[in-house]
């Protein structure tokens, strides 16, 4: 196996890590809008995130030592702004658009990232392989099955997460153009740092945060702080190097079907109040997700008829 396949292996795998994180932050997330409004839960555990990266960014610069790599300030401010940017818009969106669908729907209606991120490349002159675009299709199938227990009647909800699918299928397309460009950790961490201002400013003015709610919700900002924040999305910038963004998109989508199965068990466990049995058919739709991941990852040669 190359140095080059190796790599994309790795990456892969990282991807995949961040997905589960996320998945299983999805517990955490909706367990937190029970205790503080959005723009509260979004900004706390953004700095968080920051808190946490800028500790290992120091700790492992000083190890470093003069074999620290020189930060190039200029590229990373910026691709730390577009980032940021970007989820703070795409985390918020999603935030209220919960507030006024349903779970199976914001969960279908965000994954469409996956549609919308090879269509985005054909703009920047993409070319993607007809097999991605038939794993893309899968996966969205996949996520209808799993997510969908009604008719898709677009509210103002869905319009919302319609939304916030479509920027975080930019914030993919930012990352895979900063990610070879810049330091991930560095980035990330700029990242998280304006979402949790921006976020903190609109919660100071419309949210009325207390003491008692972050005291109440503090288990839930911890883990959504630390690790899909402070760990995932510095997963998702090293793993997207070498990664075409519409592969990561459906590695990445594999979130939600981490999410159905941690919903789940934290049903079961007594975590979460509603009932959260898998049906038939949201494990067909798992099937169909996982297979569309495996197909886009397996070798190209191998769709290739030509003598």
């Amino acid at each position: 196996m190359s140095i080059m396949n190796k790599n994309t292996t790795r990456n892969s795998f990282l991807l995949f890590m961040t997905a589960c994180i996320w998945g299983m932050s999805f517990v955490s997330q909706s367990k937190g809008m029970d205790y503080m409004p959005p723009l509260t839960f979004n900004g706390v555990r953004a700095m968080i995130g920051a808190l946490v990266l800028l500790i290992y960014i120091l700790i492992s610069r000083k190890a470093a030592g003069e074999k620290a790599k020189p930060i190039e300030w200029g590229i990373t401010l910026r691709a730390g702004l577009w980032c940021g940017l970007a989820l703070t818009i795409a985390s918020t969106l999603q935030q209220y658009g919960i507030k006024y669908t349903t779970v199976g729907k914001a969960g279908f209606i965000t994954t469409l990232y996956i549609i919308f991120v090879p269509i985005a490349g054909i703009f920047f002159h993409r070319k993607v392989a007809k097999v991605v675009w038939f794993a893309a299709c899968m996966a969205a199938v996949g996520m209808y099955l799993l997510c969908m227990a009604e008719s898709l009647v677009l509210s103002t909800g869905d319009t919302l997460v319609f939304l916030c699918a479509v920027v975080f299928a930019a914030h993919i397309m930012l990352v895979d153009y900063y990610s070879p460009k810049t330091d991930g950790v560095i980035v990330s961490c700029i990242q998280f740092t304006i979402c949790g201002i921006v976020c903190g400013v609109g919660s100071l003015i419309w949210g009325e945060p207390t003491i008692g709610q972050l005291r109440d919700g503090m288990e839930t900002l911890l883990y959504s702080g630390v690790l899909s924040c402070g760990v995932a999305y510095t997963l998702q910038m090293v793993g997207q190097k070498g990664v075409n963004p519409t592969v990561a998109a459906l590695i990445l989508s594999l979130e939600s079907v981490v999410a159905t199965v941690a919903a789940w068990i934290a049903c079961k466990i007594g975590f979460l109040s509603t009932d959260q049995t898998l049906t038939g058919r949201q494990i067909a739709g798992c099937v169909i997700v996982f297979a569309a991941v495996i197909l886009v990852q397996l070798p190209r040669e191998w769709f290739s008829f030509h003598k």
